[in-house]
C-alpha cells in the first residue's frame, strides 16, 4: 500500500535505576543500558492498571537528546495502553543546551548512520526484553533528528512492525538499503518544512517506490519544522513552529497507524 495525501548493535545491560508514578496507574523508570563501551539513559512508562503483554513502542527525541518532550510523549503512548521507551541516542549526561550543542550531536550521528542504527538497535533492545513488552509488535516514532533515526531503524532491517517520523528528515547515504525494511512505513511531514525541502521528500518516495515498501506520506499545508512541539513557537517564517492542526492531526493518524499494524 503507497499513498500520499496532502492536507549497530551491541549486547545491552539495563538497570532501573528509579520510579516514580507520572499518574494515577502510569509508571515511568529511567533505565540504563549500553551501546558497547558507551553507557545510555532511555526512559520507560507503561500503565500498570494493564494485566500482560502489549505493544511496544520505541520513541527516539529531537536534536537536543533526551529531554522533557520526548518523555511527554513517551507517557502519553502509556496512557494509550503501550509500553513507551524513550531510547538515548546521545549518552547518559550528554543533553546538548542550545541549538549550536544540538546541532554538534546530531551532526555525529547523521555523518555515522552505522552508530545512529547502533545506538537506535541498543534502545530497541531495552523494549523488546522489557517482560511487559509483546516483542512481536513493536513500533518506533521518532521527532525531527529522531524521526530520520526511525527510518534508519527501519533500513537497518530491525524486526519492528512500522515506523512513524514527525518531521524528520528523509534523506539517507544508502537508499538501497530500503529493501530491508520489514515493517510499513508512516511519514508525517510539514509541507513548508524548509529543512526538509520537496527534493528530500521526492527522493525519499522514489526509495519507497524502488523497495517496494507499504509506506504513506502525509503532508500538512502550512507546517514547517517542529510542528508538533509547543516550545517551538509560532513563527512559521522562522522554518520551525508549533502548528496545533497538524499536532492533533498527527496523532491521530499514527494511533490509527498503530491500531492497523497491532491487530
Amino acid at each position: 500500500m503507497k499513498s500520499l495525501f496532502f492536507l549497530a548493535i551491541a549486547p545491552v545491560a539495563v538497570i532501573f535505576l528509579s520510579s516514580v508514578q507520572a499518574s494515577a496507574a502510569i509508571q515511568t523508570s529511567f533505565i540504563e543500558y549500553k551501546d558497547g563501551n558507551q553507557v545510555l539513559e532511555g526512559y520507560l512508562a507503561y500503565d500498570d492498571a494493564i494485566k500482560g503483554k502489549r505493544p511496544g513502542v520505541l520513541v527516539v527525541h529531537e536534536w537536543n537528546g533526551l529531554q522533557d518532550y520526548a518523555k511527554k510523549r513517551t507517557e502519553e503512548l502509556a496512557k494509550l495502553g503501550y509500553v513507551g521507551f524513550a531510547a538515548d541516542i546521545y549518552g547518559k549526561g550528554i543533553r546538548p543546551k542550545n541549538p549550536q550543542e544540538s546541532a554538534a550531536q546530531a551532526k555525529i550521528y547523521r555523518s555515522d548512520r552505522k552508530l545512529m542504527r547502533s545506538r537506535a538497535t541498543a534502545g530497541l533492545q531495552v523494549l523488546q526484553k522489557n517482560p511487559l513488552t509483546d516483542s512481536k509488535r513493536i513500533a518506533a516514532i521518532g521527532y525531527c533528528f529522531g524521526g530520520g533515526t526511525v527510518l534508519e531503524l527501519a533500513r537497518s532491517g530491525a524486526s519492528i512492525a512500522g515506523v512513524v517520523s514527525f518531521h524528520g528528515n528523509l534523506d539517507t547515504p544508502n537508499p538501497n538499503d530500503a529493501k530491508n525494511i520489514k515493517g510499513k512505513v508512516l511519514v508525517l511531514h510539514g509541507a513548508n518544512d524548509p529543512l526538509v525541502p520537496n527534493e528530500q521528500v521526492k527522493g525519499f518516495e522514489t526509495e519507497m517506490l524502488q523497495a517496494k515498501v507499504n509506506w504513506q506520506l502525509v503532508s500538512y499545508p502550512g507546517a514547517v519544522h517542529g510542528f508538533t512541539n509547543p516550545e517551538a513557537g509560532n513563527d512559521a517564517s522562522k522554518g520551525v513552529a508549533y502548528n496545533e492542526s497538524a499536532d492533533k492531526s498527527s496523532w491521530q493518524v499514527m494511533k490509527g497507524f498503530f491500531r492497523e499494524i497491532f491487530k
